[in-house]
């Protein structure tokens, strides 16, 4: 879900071409995963599955949208959440319910032959499992795609090395990458093309935000900007009943907002929030590795295991550079 910056940020979006995005991607995986099993689906919802009743969508999307990227000279980082801090538990409790209640609406769609409002729920209920992390895990690395595990958040992990100068930018379509100081988030990276939005497909393009372009615009440090969307509400509290971004910025400005802040429902201390957006756990030790695909491996996973058609595979592994024969990095990357 992420923080409501949206109204904040909008004079702040710049819509940027394929030619402009060649660079290395921190992909936040669990946004990117989430994207794959929502949209790769039957008309009626239904996620694409293997032989054994195993969800397969997420894989798909991973060997097809990571070769679009490849394509377009960029490289993709997938970074994966780890443990939650503590404070984002009543957030994922909520989350759990909604996907639930979701599930039980797309059976029922299902019986009653609504095809439209069943996909509508079927994606509302997507979650990545124990399954769908490991075997997108399995997946990358036979695609020679790098991946790293971040001790907690995501999103800190990929703006940690972006801050860094190890990747060019951080990709999510939430903002709490900016909150964790990525100086560039890009999104729509893994969703740019036709869209399926309220039943009506748009096209949708990447867009860049740029961190001191934002701060210099509002008038705001970071530290003022992680104040307001505290106030607003993040994955981590509640947000202040009534208070929107136009007011959150008005308290910011005025020095009003850790009296305001502890109004919340679950009334987290601020200082404790602000401290862990600007110093969160993150895996300092990593390193991205830029290989060719192994070829076998891929197919063993998608054809032998999941019932891939060989002729698709054998695509995308061309998409990524992939050829019969001596395999180098030149002609990958």
């Amino acid at each position: 879900m992420g923080v409501a910056l949206r109204p904040l940020l909008a004079d702040y979006k710049t819509s940027l071409s394929w030619d402009e995005l060649g660079g290395i991607a921190a992909i936040d995986a669990y946004n990117a995963l989430y994207q794959f099993l929502s949209g790769i689906r039957q008309p009626d919802g239904t996620p694409l599955m293997d032989g054994a009743g195993r969800i397969t969508s997420h894989l798909s999307g991973i060997l097809f949208r990571t070769a679009n990227l490849v394509e377009k000279n960029i490289t993709p980082v997938y970074v994966f959440d780890g443990k939650p801090p503590v404070f984002k538990e009543a957030t994922l409790a909520a989350r759990w319910v909604v996907r639930e209640n979701a599930k039980e609406s797309w059976d029922r769609s299902i019986k009653e032959g609504d095809v439209d409002a069943a996909r509508k729920y079927a994606m509302a209920s997507s979650r990545v499992d124990a399954f769908v992390k490991d075997s997108s895990k399995e997946i990358l690395t036979a695609m020679g795609i790098p991946w790293i595990q971040a001790p907690e958040e995501g999103e800190a992990q990929s703006a940690y090395m972006a801050v860094a100068g190890d990747v060019t930018y951080a990709v999510s379509q939430d903002y709490d990458s900016l909150l964790f100081g990525t100086p560039k988030l890009l999104r729509n990276l893994t969703i740019s093309g036709k869209r399926r939005i309220h039943g009506k497909y748009v096209l949708t393009h990447p867009e860049l935000l740029v961190l001191d372009e934002v701060l210099s615009g509002q008038e705001m440090t970071r530290i003022e900007l992680i104040a307001a969307a505290l106030l607003i509400g993040t994955d981590y509290n509640s947000g202040v009943k009534g208070v929107g971004p136009k007011t959150a910025v008005k308290l910011v400005h005025e020095g009003k907002f850790a009296e305001r802040i502890v109004e919340s429902e679950n009334a987290a201390d601020p200082e404790e929030l602000i401290r862990y957006f600007l110093n969160p756990p993150v895996e300092k030790n990593y390193t991205i590795v830029k290989r060719a695909p192994m070829q076998e491996k891929v197919f063993e996973i998608l054809c032998e295991e999941h019932g891939f058609s060989e002729e698709r595979v054998s695509a995308g592994l061309a998409r990524l550079g992939a050829k019969k024969g001596q395999l180098t990095l030149d002609s990958w990357f």
